[in-house]
């Protein structure tokens, strides 16, 4: 529940409303995360938002201890269901990599890498949904290879509900269907289209 609740304090959303009065879930796609606050923020709030994020997925893991790493796994995929589904947005969120990064770094660090070294080649290529799509499938068997069983169950706790916030989203999209949520899976977004392509 610790852990839960560490994941779920919005800092994205509160950084968004102390600096730009929005709240996150109402501007753009409706995910509370490091994207939507730097459009409406700024690189700053941006910077300060995404360590606490990190930090607050290590919460969990942490106060498992060294001995249990069931426990802090099962800890680290909490905390990334509360950012994702947190209880003080009504169930909105982000998509839990940060969060997952931070989880992740207290004993399988390869897999923070992976995701970290995910979101770099997105921004660079400028297909961050994409490729971060990738990073997160490669996460367990990363762990897998470094870390056997325990290096799956880790990384199984933290991609599991990273996916499927990426298929639900924080709304329904209009209109729904099977293509559409595979869309957001692959490419987390509403449609196969790039946005400038939307309406043409």
């Amino acid at each position: 529940m610790a852990s839960y609740l560490a994941g779920a304090v919005p800092f994205s959303n509160i950084a968004a409303r102390w600096r730009a009065g929005v709240d996150l879930r109402r501007v753009g796609t409706g995910t509370v995360s490091g994207s939507g606050l730097a459009a409406v923020a700024g690189p700053g709030p941006l910077v300060v938002a995404g360590i606490a994020d990190v930090a607050k997925g290590a919460v969990g893991p942490l106060l498992a201890g060294p001995d249990r790493p069931l426990l802090g796994a099962v800890a680290g995929g909490a905390a990334v269901c509360g950012h994702n589904w947190s209880v003080f947005l009504g169930g909105a969120g982000g998509r839990g990599i940060s969060t997952a990064m931070g989880a992740l770094a207290v004993r399988h660090w390869p897999g923070t890498a992976v995701l970290l070294a995910g979101l770099a080649a997105g921004r660079a290529v400028r297909q961050t949904g994409l490729v971060s799509f990738l990073a997160a499938l490669a996460v367990t068997p990363v762990l897998a290879r470094t870390h056997g069983r325990d290096g799956v169950v880790a990384g199984v706790a933290v991609v599991a509900p990273m996916l499927a916030k990426r298929v639900l989203g924080n709304r329904r999209p209009d209109p729904d269907g099977v293509s559409v949520r595979l869309a957001r899976l692959v490419l987390d977004r509403d449609g196969w289209r790039a946005p400038d392509e939307a309406g043409r």
